[in-house]
């Protein structure tokens, strides 16, 4: 059974923005495969590596549209994903300096904040961006 089970409800009626969220999902399930498996350090440290580095592409597509649009709540949504980066690179950098293990309640939090994102910021975003015509 997947750690998070993508399903239609999250679904903000953009498809690139979906896809990047689905995207997301598969990533976090990865490192959630990959924890439970009890993989070496490396592994995990790679998936985290992978989920930093597609969370920051996700987040500047977001971003970039807000601009593009005129979304009035770009600076409080651009917060937001600002204090997701910053803490899920602090799990990083204290896994990989072995001050923290990844642990369950890690994957919870991502689990989370991404579902909570999505479902309450992104699909409000998604509404203003199908009201522009973007599908």
């Amino acid at each position: 059974m997947a750690f998070i089970d993508w399903n239609d409800t999250y679904s903000v009626g953009v498809v690139k923005i979906d896809n990047q969220h689905k995207r997301l999902v598969q990533i976090i399930n990865e490192l959630s495969d990959a924890m439970s498996a009890g993989k070496g350090k490396d592994v995990l440290g790679n998936v985290l590596k992978e989920l930093i580095a597609y969370v920051n592409t996700h987040f500047k597509t977001e971003e970039e549209m807000m601009v593009q649009y005129g979304y009035e709540e770009y600076e409080n949504h651009r917060y937001e994903h600002e204090k997701l980066t910053d803490e899920v690179k602090r799990f990083f950098d204290d896994y990989q300096a072995g001050k923290a293990p990844l642990t369950i309640q890690i994957m919870n939090f991502l689990r989370s904040w991404l579902m909570d994102h999505i479902v309450v910021k992104d699909k409000k975003f998604g509404k203003f961006l199908n009201s522009k015509g973007v599908n």
